[in-house]
């Protein structure tokens, strides 16, 4: 190098993890929250095929709770977890977090696609494997933009969130395409939609992506906060 050339200065949003590190970041995120956005909408055109492939009316009186359910449990759960979620994320590594959440959100999901059983039981068990799910849908959503945050540098951040954002509207109705177009055929079909794309974004998680690890431990003089990133 010659004298009085100025020195090539790293990124610091990458923390010298390459150029490419915010675009695997981008990518996986968006998938995540792409995933997330079409399970919230594709029961909602799939819902008449559903109970009927589990012999179960929901407008009689008794099965209206499975139906109020079955449609919101899993957007309630997602909702009433994520800023909880995000907490936890902040604390124990959002990466670490995010790749939990994908990794419920797919085991859940390859149970809900094998359910065998009808009626009531087959209702709950649909529930239960939906509330779950929303569980890691919430660890998606309360991580994501916190890691775009941290692998973008601040004049691409808006770029980055706009791509998420644009991700979770093209999953809120591609859901209702999906759903309306698989559950006709075969009810459980919607749901080997949700798993397939589950394990193929499981397949491309964020292994690979690092972030700003914070520790928050307590001292003497109250609670501090320790930030550094991982060798």
């Amino acid at each position: 190098m010659e004298a009085g050339a100025p020195a090539q200065q790293e990124d610091p949003a990458d923390g010298g993890l390459g150029r490419n590190y915010k675009w695997v970041v981008l990518s996986n995120t968006t998938l995540g929250i792409l995933m997330v956005t079409i399970n919230q909408s594709i029961l909602l055109i799939s819902l008449p095929d559903l109970f009927r492939g589990i012999n179960l009316n929901p407008l009689t009186p008794a099965n209206t709770s499975y139906f109020l359910w079955v449609f919101m449990g899993f957007v309630l759960v997602t909702a009433v977890l994520v800023v909880s979620l995000g907490r936890v994320g902040d604390i124990y590594g959002r990466v670490r977090m995010y790749n939990l959440g994908f990794a419920v959100f797919t085991f859940f999901s390859i149970l809900l696609s094998v359910t065998w059983l009808t009626g009531p039981p087959g209702a709950l068990w649909i529930i239960i494997m939906r509330v779950f799910q929303g569980v890691g849908g919430a660890f998606l959503f309360a991580n994501s933009s916190a890691i775009l945050t941290d692998a973008f540098p601040v004049d691409e951040r808006g770029k980055a969130m706009g791509i998420n954002g644009i991700a979770a509207v093209a999953g809120s109705f591609l859901g209702l395409i999906l759903g309306g177009v698989l559950a006709p055929v075969e009810f459980a079909w919607s749901s080997w939609c949700r798993c397939r794309s589950a394990c193929s974004a499981r397949c491309g998680r964020t292994s690979s992506c690092t972030t700003t690890a914070c520790a928050f431990r307590p001292r003497s003089t109250g609670w501090a906060t320790r930030c550094s990133r991982p060798g």
